[in-house]
């Protein structure tokens, strides 16, 4: 599924583009994960302000209310000139003055979720659990250390949980406790606050690295002009399992945790 460096590429290939735009109008498709929430035709002559992220979710400022946008397990969007119709899997289209976003989502988990502000309980109900911004400066190593002592769960549960940091998803919670040297096996009370700090300075690096390779496109991921991505040609252990390590050549081994692959090097990281 698009984890938050995706989500970032998607939203910094069209923010700008649509930025002041006015809604035209919007149809929807199948039915998403969750409903819109409001008639489609009460955001006509709205306009677009900007484009935020939260976590996976972006969050798309309108002159009133806003539009809460996750792309679930399959979910792209693209943004262009209007012409093309519909397709099987499109299920949202917002045409604009400046063109049109159109969410294309073969499984349909994803969502589009109006709300008239960030602050009212449908918003909150989606957003308020939400932990700290990794990419942001709220993301303390300090405080990142001390929630983990708190957390008895294998710190690769805690990184996917998202409450102590979010939008670290499978793929860069391998990488990052790869380069942090912990096997994503042990507990996150028992890691001390020295390995604490590396691996809160490995996930800004790996969550960095992967924004400026476009992030990873592991099966149909692309950004909004249809760009793929290519961190993935530089992962360490996602992915690799049975290959050797490129730190030390032992071979990367898989594990199954919380029904989600995780690859790790039984050499470079420690219990």
């Amino acid at each position: 599924m698009p984890e938050l460096p995706e989500v970032e590429v998607t939203r910094l290939s069209f923010a700008s583009a649509i930025a002041g735009a006015n809604i035209i109008n919007l149809q929807l498709g199948k039915p998403l994960r969750w409903p819109l929430g409001c008639d489609p035709g009460s955001l006509s002559g709205r306009q677009v302000l900007q484009v935020r992220r939260r976590g996976k979710y972006l969050l798309m400022d309108l002159s009133q209310g806003m539009l809460m946008i996750h792309l679930g397990m399959s979910g792209s969007l693209s943004f262009g000139p209007a012409g093309s119709a519909a397709g099987t899997h499109d299920h949202f289209d917002l045409l604009t003055s400046q063109g049109l976003l159109r969410l294309h989502d073969p499984r349909r988990f994803g969502a589009v979720v109006y709300a008239d502000s960030e602050q009212d309980a449908v918003a909150q109900k989606l957003l308020g659990h939400l932990g700290v911004e990794p990419l942001s400066n709220s993301f303390d190593a300090g405080l990142f250390a001390a929630g983990l002592k708190k957390k008895n769960a294998p710190v690769k549960q805690v990184l996917l949980a998202g409450e102590l940091v979010v939008g670290v998803g499978n793929i860069y919670a391998s990488e990052a406790l790869f380069l942090a040297g912990i096997r994503p096996t042990t507990r996150a009370s028992r890691i001390s606050k020295p390995r604490a700090a590396r691996l809160h300075s490995a996930i800004r690096d790996v969550l960095s690295r992967a924004v400026a390779q476009g992030g990873s496109s592991l099966r149909d991921f692309s950004n909004a002009q249809g760009q793929n991505g290519y961190f993935q040609l530089q992962a360490h252990v996602y992915d690799r399992a049975g290959q050797p390590c490129r730190d030390c050549t032992a071979l990367i081994k898989r594990l199954v945790q919380g029904q989600r692959s995780t690859f790790f090097c039984p050499s470079c990281q420690k219990p």
